[in-house]
């Protein structure tokens, strides 16, 4: 049965609610897009099957309210990367020494991405979901973690921002196309193959990871 715990995240005291399975096969730590939460109703989907898959998740605020206010703050890549580190260093020291994994939506993605450049000793796999890895292009090259980029079929220009994205990536990596799905993944059944794809990638290289 999961546990679930409160943790604050850094100067800015963000809240993150943190999942913790036994035994652990490695943490996810979310970061959601431009306009959600630690509350966003598709990472939380997400995050209850990486959970049965025996994954811990880490989902958090990347933005104080009074922050998110500002539009400007939500494309802010480098910002949005310096949370996700932030959120890396405020685990609770029995969770640090397991893998972990970063999962990014949309400009949480771009985020994950440069973390991950910035952390390739901590973080062992990345994926991206309906992300905007274009938005971390400097970083991409330094990106060593294996990485998945998940995208609708009918979400066309992120999909060809994302096929340039993959291009610069030099890291182990794989782009899956989910058909006939949108930007948000609201189509039947989309979602739940995100969560699948998300939790095989996970599953396979943290365990090599550890």
């Amino acid at each position: 049965m999961p546990s679930q715990s409160h943790i604050t995240i850094g100067t800015h005291k963000l809240e993150g609610d943190l999942c913790q399975v036994d035994p652990p096969r490695g943490l996810v730590v979310f970061a959601h897009g431009s306009g959600s939460s630690r509350r966003s109703r598709r990472n939380r989907q997400v995050a209850r099957t990486l959970q049965e898959g025996g994954l811990g998740t880490l989902l958090f605020d990347l933005l104080t309210p009074e922050e998110a206010d500002d539009r400007a703050n939500v494309f802010d890549i480098p910002l949005l990367a310096q949370r996700v580190l932030e959120a890396l260093d405020a685990l609770p020291a029995h969770v640090v020494h397991q893998p972990i994994g970063l999962f990014g939506a949309s400009t949480g993605a771009a985020a994950a991405l440069v973390a991950a450049a910035h952390r390739p000793q901590s973080v062992k796999a990345v994926v991206s979901r309906g992300g905007r890895p274009d938005l971390a292009r400097d970083s991409l090259g330094r990106v060593s973690a294996p990485t998945l980029l998940i995208v609708g079929g009918a979400d066309t220009e992120v999909l060809e921002l994302n096929r340039a994205a993959y291009e610069l990536l030099r890291c182990e990596k794989r782009i899956e196309v989910v058909p006939g799905a949108t930007h948000l993944f609201e189509e039947a059944g989309a979602l739940e193959v995100v969560a699948q794809l998300a939790s095989a990638w996970f599953l396979e290289h943290l365990r090599h990871g550890a």
